[in-house]
């Protein structure tokens, strides 16, 4: 048989254990929650930044090539955006 001192102490443990679980558990969620906010707050706008960049440009740059003359030796729109997309813009 078991010593009854042993038996209480094996179930002190074991409640200990389960508290640790619990604990660690709810560290687990809050660190997964965390990280899910963490891609929605930055990774997700700075992609949409991405697309974003060069329509915003193409808006600034268009007017400024239409007053320049827009002639044969002004560049285009198209060349523009294209220049500033090899430069990862």
């Amino acid at each position: 048989m078991i010593d009854p001192e042993l038996a209480a102490r094996l179930d002190t443990l074991e409640q200990k254990i389960d508290a640790a679980y619990r604990a660690s558990e709810k560290v687990r969620k809050y660190l997964f929650w965390t990280g899910v906010v963490t891609i929605v707050i930055i990774v997700l706008p700075i992609i949409g930044l991405v697309f974003a960049i060069p329509a915003f440009l193409n808006n600034y740059v268009a007017p400024i090539n239409n007053l320049s003359g827009g002639g044969a030796n002004a560049p285009s729109v198209q060349d523009t955006v294209n220049t500033l997309n090899s430069l990862g813009l």
